[in-house]
Order: C-alpha cells, then structure tokens, then sequence
C-alpha cells in the first residue's frame, strides 16, 4: 500500500483584501504556497492548521469555513510514491499579523544563499491574485476557487 500525506493550509486574507502567501525553499527550489504544514497522527485539521500557523508565524488563528479538499489523485510533488490530500480553510487571525518582520526574506537570492530563514511571508494584493501566484499544483486549483469565491 502506498502511504497518503495529508497537508492542512490556511487561507488568510487581511482587511486590505491581501491574500498571504509563504515562500519556501524545499530541496534547493523556491516554491510559492499558502500556508499550513503535515497533519500529525492523532491531530484533526483544524488543530494542525493553528498549530501550524502557531510555529511558522507565531499567530493565533480562528480557522473558518472549508473551503476546498482535494478531488482526484495527485502524487506528492516530492515522493511520487505518495497520494497527496490537501485540505484548505479559511482563516482569520486573532492578532495582528506583523508583516515588517515577514517580507523581503528572498529579495538578495533566487538561488537560495545568504537567506535568512528557508521560509517568508508576504501578503498579494486579491485583484493581482490568481493561479500563477502559488507554485503547486492544488494550490493552482485554490487560487482559482478564492478568485471565485471573493467575487461579487
């Protein structure tokens, strides 16, 4: 049997109507996602993703509606012996969320040196949001389905 990975990713989308976005260097490859991490054994997905933002934003969160799980199958993008289910929820953050310390992290290097950490934050305005904003590829489907869902 082959093994499942189960992400959780949270979308967050601030007052100015900015969508935040995480920056990422996996294996010597920027990558461009929403935020949120692996689901633990014994954990539910709510609990994952305030865990998550938690570690990599130091931010309490309120997870919200659900807004999207994954439908077909889609090998991991890492171990193609691996089935990915990725689940989304909107988010809201139960503090301000401080955005001078999370941008710029990548703006010295696309190839990955003097970096200060492997992982940055940064908000996208929702009107230049879209599919070509996020790197993988259920991230590319939810890019879509936010554009959809903040319509009208």
């Amino acid at each position: 049997m082959f093994p499942f990975n189960v992400r959780v990713y949270g979308i967050l989308i601030n007052t100015k109507n900015e969508v935040l976005v995480s920056d990422e260097w996996i294996r010597g490859k920027k990558y461009t996602k929403f935020p949120g991490g692996g689901l633990e054994f014994g954990e539910g997905t709510r609990d994952c993703l305030k865990r998550e933002f938690l570690e990599e934003m130091r931010l309490d969160v309120d997870v919200t509606e659900h807004l999207y799980t994954t439908d077909y199958f889609q090998p991991s993008a890492f171990d193609d012996q691996h089935q990915l289910i990725s689940i989304y929820y909107f988010v809201n953050p139960l503090a301000e969320v401080q955005t001078a310390a999370l941008n710029g992290y990548f703006s010295n290097s696309e190839e990955g040196t003097n970096i200060r950490q492997p992982e940055s934050f940064r908000f996208i305005c929702l009107d230049d949001f879209g599919e070509e904003s996020v790197s993988l590829p259920v991230d590319k489907i939810v890019a879509l389905l936010i554009k959809h869902s903040k319509k009208g």
